[in-house]
């Protein structure tokens, strides 16, 4: 399954993005759930973080991107690449 990677930044002040981050956990977990074995953190430096997650295709990447609800609640701006291995 190919695997996709958002670099996101965050665009609102702290106490907004955090009254947020309890649903994008569970979101996470959701996908888990789902078989998408996501990853998702933060930089050591304030200011953005990135998930990586599989999915069949960009359009589906694209999907699960929009439902998360740092996105659908204006949080962070974000890119979506899909990500292919040359090495593991």
């Amino acid at each position: 399954m190919p695997i996709f990677v958002k670099i996101e930044e965050g665009k609102v002040d702290k106490t907004t993005f955090d009254q947020h981050v309890p649903a994008h956990k569970a979101y996470v977990q959701q996908l888990i759930a789902l078989g998408h074995k996501p990853r998702s953190g933060y930089w050591a430096k304030k200011g953005g973080g990135m998930m990586i997650f599989e999915a069949d295709s960009m359009a589906e990447a694209e999907a699960i991107i929009a439902a998360d609800p740092l996105v659908k609640n204006g949080c962070v701006n974000y890119q979506l690449y899909e990500w292919r291995i040359v090495m593991e």
